[in-house]
């Protein structure tokens, strides 16, 4: 088993910032992709970032420019600087590891969710 543990999330103003960490942690062989995906009340879950275990990063059009996702692969910790956030990206942001456990089967885990909250 993989464990995420995520941080971070919380209220704040409109135009402020927030830091999103999720550690990874059990019986972990290798760590692959690493990733954020957020879903707000009555829609899809969606990625907002996602990092290779070299370092190339993903977003969609909408957080581009405002997210920047980085990882730690010493401590198998992903963050997800936010910045000038709206309101919109109100949601439940929700950890994703991929990778290799010791004995070389894949896993794909999720973490719990914290919920941002973007309201003046």
């Amino acid at each position: 088993q993989v464990q995420l543990v995520e941080s971070g999330g919380g209220l704040v103003q409109p135009g402020g910032s927030l830091r999103l960490s999720c550690v990874a942690s059990g019986n972990i062989g290798s760590i692959g992709n690493m990733g954020w995906y957020r879903q707000a009340p009555g829609k899809e879950r969606e990625l907002v970032a996602d990092i290779t275990n070299g370092g190339s990063t993903n977003y969609p059009e909408s957080v581009k420019g405002r997210f920047t996702i980085s990882r730690d692969n010493a401590k198998n910790t992903v963050y997800l600087q936010m910045n000038s956030l709206k309101p919109e990206d109100t949601a439940v942001y929700y950890c994703n590891v991929r990778g290799l456990y010791r004995d070389w089967r894949k896993f794909d885990s999720w973490g719990p969710g914290t919920q941002v909250t973007v309201s003046s």
